[in-house]
């Protein structure tokens, strides 16, 4: 079988539209597959053993929903690795997504609690639950469509992953406007009424006295990005299943390398490259913290 990527007729009547690109998998299992190593690394080196369940967990199934595209990529008639790989690539950004929310929770933490709507402790809470519930909902999803045996129950199944992943555009969103508005408190020193009192045993900016030190700062840039390219993936993806089985967008190839794939290898390997471990102050210092103002309440 050709394994160009086109539109004849021995292709056409594919789960893909398409015949997956070899090569282009197997360049995104050995990125995922590098980025994994490295949070692996770091998350030891610094001891944010979260990062084991979120980054690397994420790039784990990567991995797999990858391997699932490189198998299709010698028959892309057989159903299990379609399943496999659409199943895997829309859950596994909701991993690094709530890596992110553990992230801006230590930033809030660090400059001053005061200028957040929500205190760190409940934000990291709140953010990551409702990331896990996308989570559940996709899985289900996925696991619906994967079952089933008429197109009516893989259409109900991928009319299911499309709620999660709405709800996941909605949290990206919500969590984009609180991460704003305490940035912008924090710059005009507006914080909440109220809120002084209860962190008043506290200085305002925590570890760092309030000062937005570089490595704060360059940590915050890669946050903001990050939530650029998980924005554009979840709009991508909502308007692929919207589109349905059969539509012009799930069957063409380069939308899917590069607003799903090409925007979750950015996101992955920027905390890679601005790792919150050499940026954000040491896990030990902001644990006492946290105790503190937890008895300052």
């Amino acid at each position: 079988m050709s394994s160009d990527n086109g539109s004849g007729a021995d292709v056409q009547d594919n789960p893909y539209g398409y015949v997956p690109s070899r090569a282009t998998a197997i360049i995104f299992i050995l990125l995922f597959a590098t980025s994994t190593l490295l949070h692996a690394f770091q998350a030891s080196r610094y001891r944010m053993w979260w990062l084991l369940w979120t980054a690397c967990f994420c790039g784990i199934t990567e991995i797999v929903g990858w391997s699932g595209r490189l198998w299709s990529s010698y028959n892309p008639f057989l159903d299990s690795p379609f399943q496999m790989q659409i199943t895997c690539t829309i859950i596994a950004p909701t991993f690094l997504l709530a890596a992110n929310f553990v992230i801006l929770g230590r930033i809030i933490r660090t400059l001053g609690p005061d200028y957040s709507r929500i205190t760190p402790k409940r934000y990291t809470i709140l953010f990551c639950t409702s990331d896990v519930v996308t989570l559940v909902i996709q899985a289900i999803g996925g696991g619906m469509a994967a079952s089933a045996n008429t197109n009516a129950g893989s259409n109900t199944g991928s009319h299911v992953m499309l709620v999660g992943i709405i709800l996941q555009l909605l949290i990206i969103i919500v969590y984009s406007i609180c991460g704003a508005e305490f940035y912008y408190r924090y710059i005009k020193r507006r914080p909440f009424e109220g809120r002084t009192q209860t962190y008043g045993n506290l200085p305002v900016g925590g570890t760092h006295d309030g000062r937005l030190t570089p490595n704060i700062k360059l940590m915050s840039y890669t946050l903001f990005f990050s939530a650029i390219f998980f924005f554009i993936r979840s709009i991508y993806r909502v308007a692929e299943l919207a589109d349905g089985w059969n539509g012009r967008i799930i069957q063409t190839q380069v939308y899917f390398n590069v607003l799903d794939g090409a925007m979750i290898i950015l996101a992955i390997y920027s905390l890679n490259i601005f790792h919150p471990g050499r940026l954000l102050p040491p896990s030990a210092i902001v644990e006492k913290e946290a105790e503190l103002t937890n008895m300052s309440v």
